[in-house]
């Protein structure tokens, strides 16, 4: 069983963290730039950390070239 969450994601921040669940959104601030896919992989890297699942078990569902994506992350979790 997977779970979907709506997240909103900073790139260019001073570093990586999830800053919390805003109007049933997790805001995520990354340092990594929005080129060539690389706050994109850092995303995942990010939640699969929090998450505590495997990093290629994070997937984005929609929004790969926008700041709103949802994200697909295994079994169940908690979002706070």
């Amino acid at each position: 069983m997977s779970r979907r969450i709506s997240v909103r994601v900073i790139p260019n921040a001073g570093r990586d963290q999830v800053v919390g669940l805003h109007d049933g959104v997790l805001k995520i601030k990354l340092q990594a730039v929005p080129e060539d896919g690389k706050a994109n992989k850092a995303l995942c890297e990010l939640l699969a950390k929090h998450f505590g699942c495997l990093k290629r078990k994070v997937t984005i569902v929609a929004g790969e070239k926008s700041r709103n994506k949802v994200i697909e992350v295994p079994g169940e979790i908690s979002l706070l």
